[in-house]
């Protein structure tokens, strides 16, 4: 297989691999991993402040040289009104309850405790850092944001789960564009949180592929050297792994979370609003089971926000009824090792294949 395509040459980067930017669990040291093989590793940055953005960027430089990208989520956040207080009281409530009879003391935060990022926050984190390939989900940059991290060099690289979502970003002037399957592992990046696309990957990618002229990187059950050369043939160029590392030796899942993966079967992975309030792809548990369909579901972030510390707890404990573990349909045996050697295994397994 020939590894340059057009992402290679837009990223500089050897092989058109991408970490999946998987907030919570890649950490610098697999962002560096990643890089250091000569793929392009991805720091989540999710809502994280303007502070906290550079020091995780710094951290990351002191452990590569490589090009990495940093990713950012650029949904709008719904305004605090009485309606909002008064089922943030409700969905608390709710949740310590839960926690007490399960064994799990949280102290959830108030409503007024809880601290939103403004995503123009992190792009000015970003330009001070001199980050030149910025990868974002939920929904379109602004104008402004464009036009500002065009001016500084930036590739831009925009998430959709649609076609139309697809079309929006190649006329906002987006250079690459991720197209997330369905079955893709974690948080849907679609630009409306509660109503979502249901659109198969495959399908979505060759769809995309015949409409939009924008180099085309694929998320969504790649694993092996089978999936990747499926969505090659599709027509995308560049091809991004995550839950393939989900077990890495670099990854922040605790052992307890990693050692639960083995168990999963494939009617345990299901789509999910109970943790954050946005669509995710997740392993169910006690607490997706008896928070779906239900009114205590709060809109995302404040839902996000604030199972954050049963998150915590549960962690604490070993519990995985309480914590979201994100995950895609493709079930394998989620590679151990170093987040460097499972990406040259799955490089050595194309290049086998393909002569």
């Amino acid at each position: 297989m020939t590894w340059s395509t057009q992402i290679t040459q837009l990223l500089d980067i050897k092989y058109p691999i991408i970490q999946a930017p998987m907030f919570g669990v890649t950490t610098p040291q697999m962002v560096a991993g990643a890089s250091e093989t000569g793929a392009l590793g991805t720091l989540a940055l999710g809502d994280l402040s303007y502070e906290k953005c550079m020091d995780a960027i710094e951290a990351t430089r002191r452990l590569t040289t490589q090009p990495f990208a940093v990713n950012i989520f650029v949904n709008s956040i719904p305004e605090v009104s009485e309606n909002l207080r008064s089922q943030y009281s409700k969905v608390s409530s709710f949740i310590a309850t839960l926690a007490h009879q399960h064994g799990l003391e949280v102290v959830l935060p108030r409503l007024e405790e809880i601290h939103l990022t403004d995503y123009k926050d992190q792009i000015a984190a970003i330009i001070a850092s001199k980050c030149k390939i910025v990868s974002f989900t939920f929904g379109n940059l602004d104008s402004q944001s464009i036009a500002l991290l065009k001016e500084n060099g930036t590739v831009l690289i925009g998430t959709c789960t649609s076609l139309a979502e697809a079309l929006l970003l190649e006329a906002s002037g987006i250079d690459i564009i991720c197209v997330q399957g369905l079955e893709a592992g974690g948080h849907r990046g679609s630009f409306q949180a509660t109503v979502i696309p249901q659109i198969g990957g495959l399908s979505l990618l060759s769809q995309v592929y015949d409409h939009v002229n924008k180099p085309l990187i694929y998320a969504g059950g790649i694993y092996n050297a089978r999936t990747l050369l499926a969505a090659q043939q599709l027509g995308a160029a560049g091809f991004q792994v995550g839950s393939l590392l989900l077990k890495s030796r670099e990854s922040a899942l605790l052992d307890f979370e990693k050692q639960h993966l083995s168990q999963v079967k494939e009617s345990d992975i299901v789509l999910t609003r109970s943790f954050s309030g946005r669509f995710t792809r997740a392993i169910t548990n006690t607490f997706i089971k008896t928070v779906d369909g239900t009114d205590y579901i709060l809109p995302y972030p404040y839902q996000n926000k604030l199972t954050n510390a049963l998150r915590r707890a549960a962690k604490a404990k070993g519990n995985t009824d309480f914590v979201g573990i994100w995950v895609g349909q493709s079930i394998h045996s989620y590679r151990d090792g170093s987040t460097g050697d499972i990406l040259q295994e799955l490089i050595r397994e194309v290049e086998e294949a393909t002569g």
